[in-house]
Formats: structure tokens, C-alpha cells, sequence
């Protein structure tokens, strides 16, 4: 079968996913980053259930656990820093559904690299532009063709397939359905969390576990430890109706003070964290969305990752989902394209059962998605548990104190693994064999 063209937008985890799928079929991958290097930056997820199954057919999962953050579990604290929960992360060979902590927990920029070294030498990249434009053949009128690409720096390619793998503010998405695609974007409750790193040095006989705070006035902190020098901040925070819903996303001096006013008087180590989020610089305010679009293609180009169908941090399956959606599309690619044994110059014996092969992706696909994002819009229980009140944070405690001491299966309530286990991972005979 014919080589086919396929260019990707974005270098992330699904985009390098996908790369590594792509050319271990054989057809000759282009990914195109806007940011002039790798961004290997970010701060911990996790793969659960079909996720992992994926890395190990990907052939990775060593390389993954030489990586992996070493964080042993979640503990609940009070304002004195007393352990009221405890929550241990599942151990290698627990098998079910994991707990807060997966097995597979690992920083982000660490997971990127990951995929985009085991594909660097066999897929091209280029840093420092992206798409501009997108013109596809026979739009209008039955069968899509090749796609005729322009970038930002001028430059102009054909491809047989476009797939944007470009975030949850996805520029590709745009261009393919517009900006005013029913239900894109969806808010999740006015809710935002900020990320930051802090360097603090790990005391003896502190150990990695992750630590959760709650104050009244359903405020809250989460640290998480990945390196015996620094460890992870995370701040979630309602902005409807408070200083943040008037501050212009990403006016990252705003944010940081609309932080800074929500956890004022909070207790526990929120002074210190407060003075240590004024120096950071690799601090991120995200405005939880849910991405939801009626189809996930048009002609030759598709989405994938959270461009396609982002699930929200609600439900812990974000990066999850990217990793199996980019499985499955390049799966299908290889059951209704073939794999790329040969160069032709139109290459329309490859590309001819593009179409279906998208087709077949959101068929397989779009169930599990649903599974994961179903109520996640309309139930935001998950931040309406925080306390407003002190007797609430006493009553809280009392009830995670409960689960923990009787090890209850708390974090499925929250987190959405479970509801997908009925789902059955395909088998691409096309992708075994050779990595």
C-alpha cells in the first residue's frame, strides 16, 4: 500500500502519540509546533486502565517507570498539618481501578519526550510555526482530497491528512468548523486551578506523599512532590462573580493576585505559598472547559486529544484519552489505509480510505468519550464538596477519615475510570509487529 502524508498540529502527549502510531505503520508523519522547542514543561498526570494498556503495546512502559513520579499516595491535612486521611497510591500488580495516585503517575513534560523520542529520527518536526490556513479539494461536493496547508512562515505543503492535536484552545479546530461551533467550549461552573512549581527542600521523614488543605469559604491547596527539591502547587478557585472572572485569561499578574486575595487568612502554609507563586515563573491559570463538537472530522482533516473532546480535569482521564483516541485513529488509518510499504506519487492507493478510516475513529471512539464525559458539565459536585464553612471542613474530614480508615473506594465518585471499564480496548493486527 502507498505512503501516506499526514501532518499533525502539535507536539504534545496526543500529538507525539499519534507520530509514534503513524510511523510505525509506515507513512511518513509531519509535526508542526508553534513553540520553538519541545515543551516539555507541565506538571503530574497519570495513565489509568485502557491508557496503560496502550503504553505497553507502544512497548514503553519500562522506559515510563524509569520516569515516573514517585508519589505514594494522598493525605488529607488540617490547618495544624495533622494527618486526617490517608489515601496510598495502587502498587505494582493491584490491578482494578486505581486510586488518586495511579501506578502510572508521571510529569508531563517527562511523558512528551518520551513519545517524541521514540519517533524523533522516523517523523519530521518543525518548531516555530503552525497552520495559517487549511484548503481542501472537493469540499463541497462528496469525497474530501489532499489538503492544501499554509504556515505561518510562509510556507505552503499538501497532505493527504490533517490532524490537530493542538489543546483544548485548539487554532486547527477553528479553522476546520469556525469559531462558532455549537457547545465547543464548555465552562465548567465558573472553576479555574492554578499550577506552579516551588522550591522547597524535602524534610526528613516528610516522603512523597500528595497533601490536600481545606479552609472554610470552599477554599483549597494541594502540594504534590516529584523532586526531593522542589515540589507542585495546585490552587483550585471559583471565578464567577470574584477578582479572577474580570481578569483577562492569561494576564498572568491578575491571576496570581486573584489567587492571592481567595487565599488570604486560608492557614496552613498558604502565606508561604503565596510568596512562593509571586516568584514563579511557570505558573498557569486553567479555566476548566469541556470540549464537546458533533464530529470530530471534515474531509481529510480530524482532532484528536483534547482539540477533539477534552474532558476536564473533573474527571482525571484527560491525558488518558488522548493517549487511546491517538491508538484508535491511527489504528483505523491502518486497518482501512494499509500500512506505508512504498512511495507513489499520489499516493491515492493509501489515501483513498481516509474518510472511512475517520469515520470509523469517532465510531469506535466517541462511546468511551461519552462514557467519560457524561453530567460532567452539569455536575460540578466535585467543587461544590469544598466547604464553605469550618463545621464543613470538620465534617469532611470526619468523612474522608472514615473511607480512608475503612479503605473505601472514594475517588471513583470523582474520577471517571471506572465508568469505561465495560468498554473493550480494538486490536490493530496492522500496528503489531515491527517498533
Amino acid at each position: 500500500m502507498a505512503r501516506i502524508r499526514v501532518l499533525i498540529s502539535g507536539a504534545g502527549i496526543a500529538g507525539n502519540a499519534l507520530a509514534f502510531w503513524l510511523v510505525k505503520l509506515g507513512h511518513e508523519v509531519t509535526v508542526v509546533e508553534k513553540f520553538p522547542v519541545l515543551r516539555a514543561t507541565g506538571l503530574q498526570i497519570d495513565l489509568r486502565g485502557h491508557g496503560i494498556e496502550v503504553l505497553r503495546r507502544m512497548g514503553l512502559e519500562r522506559e515510563f517507570r524509569e520516569l515516573s513520579a514517585p508519589e505514594q499516595g494522598l493525605q488529607i491535612v488540617d490547618g495544624t498539618g495533622r494527618q486526617r486521611a490517608l489515601f496510598p497510591a495502587n502498587k505494582p500488580g493491584d490491578g482494578g481501578i486505581q486510586s488518586f495516585t495511579s501506578e502510572f503517575e508521571i510529569m508531563r513534560g517527562d511523558l512528551c519526550r518520551l513519545f517524541h523520542d521514540a519517533t524523533a529520527d522516523r517523523a519530521r518536526c518543525i518548531f516555530g510555526t503552525s497552520i495559517a490556513s487549511l484548503q481542501q479539494e472537493n469540499m463541497g461536493g462528496g469525497r474530501g482530497g489532499p489538503v492544501d496547508v499554509t504556515f505561518e512562515n510562509g510556507k505552503t505543503e499538501r497532505f493527504d491528512l490533517v490532524v490537530g492535536a493542538d489543546g483544548m484552545w485548539s487554532h486547527t479546530r477553528r479553522l476546520l468548523f469556525g469559531p462558532d461551533t455549537p457547545e465547543t467550549l464548555r465552562p465548567l461552573g465558573g472553576f479555574c486551578i492554578a499550577y506552579f512549581t516551588m522550591p522547597r527542600a524535602i524534610q526528613e521523614g516528610e516522603g512523597y506523599l500528595a497533601t490536600a488543605y481545606m479552609a472554610p469559604g470552599r477554599r483549597a491547596i494541594m502540594t504534590r512532590r516529584h523532586r526531593p527539591d522542589a515540589m507542585q502547587v495546585y490552587l483550585p478557585c471559583r471565578s464567577d462573580g470574584g477578582r479572577l472572572a474580570r481578569t483577562r485569561r492569561g494576564d498572568v499578574a491578575g491571576e496570581k493576585a486573584a489567587f492571592a486575595e481567595s487565599l488570604a487568612g486560608a492557614g496552613w502554609q498558604a502565606d508561604e505559598i503565596v510568596a512562593a507563586m509571586w516568584d514563579a515563573d511557570d505558573f498557569y491559570c486553567e479555566h476548566l472547559r469541556l470540549v464537546t463538537l458533533p464530529t470530530w472530522a471534515r474531509g481529510r482533516a480530524a482532532l484528536v486529544g483534547d482539540a477533539a473532546y477534552c474532558p476536564s480535569a473533573n474527571t482525571g482521564m484527560g491525558t488518558t484519552c488522548g493517549v487511546v483516541g491517538a491508538y484508535v485513529l491511527a489504528g483505523e488509518i491502518g486497518r482501512h489505509c494499509g500500512r506505508g510499504e512504498h512511495d507513489d506519487d499520489d499516493n491515492a492507493a493509501g489515501a483513498d480510505g481516509l474518510e472511512a478510516a475517520l469515520a470509523a475513529y469517532e465510531r469506535t471512539f466517541r462511546p468511551y468519550v461519552d462514557k467519560v464525559t457524561r453530567g460532567v458539565a452539569e455536575d460540578a459536585s466535585v467543587w461544590n464538596m469544598l466547604p464553605s464553612l469550618a463545621l464543613g471542613v470538620g465534617i469532611m474530614h470526619a468523612v474522608l477519615g472514615l473511607a480512608s480508615y475503612f479503605r473505601l473506594d472514594f475517588f471513583h465518585h470523582v474520577l471517571r475510570e471506572k465508568r469505561v471499564q465495560g468498554w473493550d480496548l480494538p486490536d490493530y493486527e496492522e500496528m503489531v509487529g515491527r517498533r
